[in-house]
């Protein structure tokens, strides 16, 4: 038989095709994968403050699982420990790689693990382009590397379509089903050269799914066009929550109920309905006259939590309760994410999982 690293690389099949798929982020997990912030025009003015909840966020995952972290030299590493290590992290659990990034978003410029827990290479990753929403931040070279870079440094085949996708415009249930954006998928910025029916095909064949479902506009202040994991998530395999906004004079309202209208419409790859649990949003967070995309939705699911940003607002605790309720099985955590969400992401934005295989 061929050689699969070579199959992959040469693109001579597809994950599909070697019976390999993307699991649900609520799938067990051998560890999160994480890029050092380090860019402080992604926080100007206050990237000093984000360190110590992004320190207690890989606290909180460690936890229950490996995590991790590239950066670009040993200064940034020590630098990162120091920070690790005054937030009380068990830094047994946490790996360092002298991969450097532009910037933080690993959820987008990090690997797309795939899995075939019956074939002997039972783990691939899927390198998609990676252009920083449509070319908004250059220099990205050395973020669109990282998936090649992991894919060696852990042995792997790698997979590469040659089309530019983002982590956080995608969400799965694990059984079949994606759930994505028009506003991001279909953006000229991106892909222009493909239609919705090509680029469903490139979903299918290289995330291993069967059914795609598609929600329209993202939240006001998403500078990726309107990625999903600020909108709609999977909790479990026929469960989602979706961020409503109550308030009608608000310009996410109109956005949010005619999404909340197409889920209700939607069936899943066995032709059920999805079950909807309601998330409410955070009242505006305005820093320098922009409002941020602050959102619940934008929460990691590890092994034993669920880490969700919180933004010092009356809804903090609702959305907490509601989440609870999602993940009978996981600790249910909140992390002040009002700094960190001037860089216009938070905890699932910073993060990508790599699945137990």
């Amino acid at each position: 038989m061929k050689d699969i690293f070579a199959i992959a690389k040469n693109g001579e099949a597809t994950p599909v095709e070697l019976g390999y798929h993307f699991p649900a982020e609520f799938a067990p997990q051998e560890s999160m994968w994480l890029s050092w912030p380090h860019k402080e025009e992604s926080w100007p003015g206050k990237i000093e403050k984000i360190y110590a909840p992004y320190a207690q966020f890989v606290k909180e995952v460690a936890k229950g699982q490996k995590v991790n972290i590239n950066v670009a030299d040993e200064a940034m590493k020590a630098f990162a420990m120091g920070h690790l290590e005054r937030a009380g992290v068990d830094l047994n659990r946490v790996f360092f790689h002298f991969f450097p990034t532009n910037d933080a978003w690993c959820r987008d410029h990090g690997p797309a693990f795939v899995i075939n827990p019956n074939a002997e290479q039972k783990k691939a990753i899927v390198k998609w382009n990676y252009n920083a929403w449509g070319d908004k931040y250059p220099p990205y070279d050395l973020d669109n590397q990282i998936p090649i870079r992991i894919a060696e440094n852990l042995g792997i085949p790698y997979f590469k379509p040659g089309i530019v996708m983002e982590g956080g415009s995608v969400e799965f249930n694990g059984q079949g089903t994606l759930l994505t954006s028009t506003a991001c998928l279909l953006n000229k910025n991106r892909n222009p050269q493909l239609n919705q029916a090509q680029i469903e095909q490139y979903l299918c064949d290289y995330y291993g799914v069967s059914n795609i479902l598609w929600v329209g506009d993202g939240i006001i202040g998403d500078d990726t066009d309107g990625h999903i994991d600020d909108i709609t998530r999977f909790v479990n395999a026929d469960t989602v929550v979706t961020v409503v906004e109550e308030n009608k004079s608000d310009e996410n309202h109109e956005i949010l109920a005619e999404n909340l209208d197409l889920l209700k419409k939607m069936r899943l790859e066995n032709g059920k309905q999805l079950n909807i649990v309601e998330l409410p949003m955070p009242s505006p967070v305005i820093w320098e006259d922009q409002r941020l995309p602050a959102s619940y939705a934008n929460f990691y699911i590890g092994n034993d939590v669920v880490v969700v940003p919180t933004f010092r607002d009356n809804n903090d605790q609702k959305a907490l309760d509601i989440l609870t309720d999602c993940f009978p099985d996981r600790r249910v955590i909140g992390i002040d994410s009002t700094d960190i969400i001037w860089g216009l992401g938070s905890f699932h934005c910073l993060s990508q999982q790599e699945p137990a295989v």
